[in-house]
């Protein structure tokens, strides 16, 4: 009598009947490879179609496969259709140039706009995953020649320099973390270095969102011993993992209303209306920016501007003032102008020494 073929055996022994199952390895096994060689197809696709100079060779480097791999992908994409062929004059893998998948109609400013998140994502600080560039590539290797000559040319000319972000380069993980935590709506733990606490504090919390706030990432995210959501400095975490725990987030959590009218980050207890005066040759520097949301500007008949804003806590604003020192006036509130006064003799006591 034949063995009894058991659950996950090869369909050979189901089929035969005969008693000597051949165990495979899990379905899930079979399409993560499946998945991976089709995503290493459509690299190959993306760069022969790109305007770069693209050997064999190139193309393993690139991908961190063989160069026999990367034949192989090309049989694929020719079984597929997809017309490529060798330049006898130089080597190069290319395809032939009126070919083209079908592609979303792109206007010249829809092009630029990925241009310029394309030079965004590449800045420091904002730099947090793959960025733009991915689909900028895609988007050059399947467009027309004038498509592919404005995103080249773009991405060629338009720069971000200098940006006044804090320098999140040794925090990546910790971000992606944030990330995969905040879409698969999972809980975090980890160690928090607060200026506030003699040594790192172990938190967990449920996330509840991932921002950009003035030059630093934070995540809002709720203890899970508290009723109460507080703000992290994503750099600040020691360590950082998602834990598989489903995570509670509010339906109707919302970031500006959390906020509310907070200089900054962290809002105050108490609501202040301040004023302050610039000199004329600061007023036409402050009004360039918009400093905050609730931000209103008066000028004046010598050049001069008043700004106005309504903002929850002093702490936050009265280091933007001190940053003016010598070319403003806290006109409101006093306890703004009392606050300025303290700290600047501070520092003259300290540069005295």
């Amino acid at each position: 009598m034949a063995k009894k073929v058991t659950k996950g055996t090869n369909w050979q022994a189901k089929r035969t009947g005969k008693g000597y199952p051949i165990t495979t390895r899990p379905d899930r096994d079979r399409r993560v490879r499946q998945n991976a060689r089709v995503a290493r197809v459509l690299s190959v696709l993306n760069l022969i179609q790109s305007r770069g100079r693209w050997t064999a060779r190139a193309i393993a480097e690139e991908l961190e496969s063989s160069e026999r791999t990367v034949y192989r992908d090309l049989e694929v994409l020719e079984f597929a259709g997809v017309p490529w062929y060798r330049d006898p004059s130089d080597h190069t893998i290319r395809v032939r140039p009126d070919f083209r998948f079908p592609v979303m109609m792109l206007t010249d400013d829809e092009l630029l706009g990925q241009a310029v998140a394309t030079a965004l994502t590449k800045a420091p600080g904002l730099n947090v995953t793959s960025g733009a560039m991915p689909t900028t590539r895609k988007l050059a290797a399947t467009s027309s020649e004038q498509a592919q000559q404005l995103l080249e040319d773009a991405s060629r000319l338009i720069e971000v320099l200098d940006l006044k972000i804090a320098d999140h380069s040794r925090h990546h993980d910790a971000l992606k973390t944030v990330q995969s935590a905040l879409l698969r709506q999972r809980q975090l733990t980890g160690h928090y270095e607060s200026p506030y606490e003699p040594a790192p504090v172990k938190l967990r919390l449920h996330p509840f969102r991932l921002c950009l706030i003035k030059n630093a990432w934070y995540v809002i995210g709720r203890p899970v011993d508290e009723s109460e959501p507080r703000t992290y400095r994503v750099a600040r975490f020691k360590s950082l993992r998602m834990l598989e725990e489903k995570a509670e987030i509010p339906d109707d959590f919302d970031l500006r209303t959390y906020f509310g009218n907070a200089w900054s980050v962290y809002r105050g207890d108490q609501s202040y209306d301040v004023e302050i005066w610039f000199t004329p040759d600061a007023a036409k520097v402050v009004i360039e920016t918009v400093w905050h949301h609730t931000q209103k500007a008066t000028a004046h008949k010598d050049g001069s501007v008043t700004l106005s804003f309504h903002v929850d806590g002093l702490e936050e604003i009265a280091n933007w003032v001190l940053a003016w020192t010598g070319r403003a006036t806290v006109v409101n509130p006093p306890e703004l102008r009392d606050l300025i006064v303290s700290r600047l003799e501070k520092a003259l006591d300290m540069n005295r020494e």
